[in-house]
């Protein structure tokens, strides 16, 4: 099969031939069409994640899966060969991942059928943004009314807990760029934005001088993000920060996306009835995945996807 891959830490992906994976006991095989980047997918090939997790070279990249069943280990249920699924590849090492024409994943966590209405591509980057936001905006729960800034708010993670945070009737405070990022987030559902290059404490006490209820830390200082939460509100953190100071009592959580079938059904099914939207600013060929990185780092509207079949 074809993948992106990298042969040992410190060396570059490239396009490589590597076997199709077997499903074991409880796993199914799946035939991936599409695929995406995530900010995890940076820590892998950095090898910043080395102690984390064990490192199976040839590793390869990717979280994010869509694609079909091709194939079920023994004692896999709920799936039959040919069923069209998606989700996160959980996975306890890094080997196997989602920049590759197959992947193995267990059958009872981290996949979910991918409903009529769906598109492939769609599914194929909406399973690791959208639950880490749908955990991220579980774990501050605005209320109707309720200010809350979301930092870090123009990439995939953002762009999905902005929409999600309005739903609930919160008003966002989002940080972006002035122009097409300022556009973007706006355009998502955000009240208010503040510019994340300049004083983003100065720009949020202007519009909050008591400062917000609630606060989703997706990138840029966490302890700038943390003050800005008046006394007796929510802070949560994807990057796993914790506010040191406590007199203010602040709730603080890290996050961790946990794709269980029940988050990534619902989230799905806000996508088909067109109360969630996944904006893709650019899909790349399987080849082109090495590219996609780069731009990646550089920062993007929305998600980068990967196109393998």
């Amino acid at each position: 099969m074809r993948a992106i891959a990298f042969g040992d830490f410190g060396e570059n992906p490239f396009l490589a031939e590597l076997s199709v994976p077997e499903p074991g006991p409880g796993e199914v095989l799946v035939r991936i069409e599409h695929s995406s980047i995530n900010g995890f997918d940076l820590g892998v090939l950095g090898g910043y994640l080395k102690g984390v997790y064990e490192y199976e070279f040839p590793v390869v990249p990717g979280k994010d899966f869509a694609g079909t069943v091709a194939a079920l280990g023994a004692e896999a249920t709920g799936f039959a060969v040919g069923d069209a699924v998606f989700g996160v590849i959980m996975r306890p090492t890094l080997g196997q991942g989602g920049w590759a024409e197959y992947v193995c994943v267990p059958a009872d966590y981290g996949i979910a059928a991918v409903p009529a209405g769906l598109d492939a591509a769609t599914a194929g980057a909406l399973g690791l943004a959208g639950t880490a936001a749908h955990d991220a905006i579980a774990a501050v729960a605005p209320a109707p009314g309720e200010t809350i800034l979301v930092s870090g708010a123009t990439g995939g993670v953002g762009a999905v807990a902005i929409q999600l945070a309005a739903a609930r009737g919160a008003t966002v405070i989002a940080t972006a760029r002035p122009g097409a990022e300022a556009e973007f987030v706006l355009g998502l559902g955000a009240t208010h934005v503040v510019d994340h290059t300049a004083a983003v404490a100065d720009q949020v006490r202007a519009l909050v001088p008591e400062g917000v209820h609630a606060a989703v830390h997706l990138a840029g200082d966490g302890a700038v993000i943390a003050e800005l939460v008046r006394a007796g509100g929510r802070f949560t953190s994807t990057l796993h920060f914790t506010p040191e100071d406590s007199a203010r009592d602040i709730k603080a959580t890290t996050v961790m996306s946990d794709p269980n079938r029940e988050t990534l059904g619902r989230l799905a099914a806000a996508v088909v009835s067109g109360d969630l939207r996944l904006p893709i600013a650019r899909s790349y060929a399987l080849s082109d995945a090495p590219a996609a990185v780069a731009d990646f780092a550089t920062g993007t509207l929305g998600k980068l996807a990967i196109t393998i079949a």
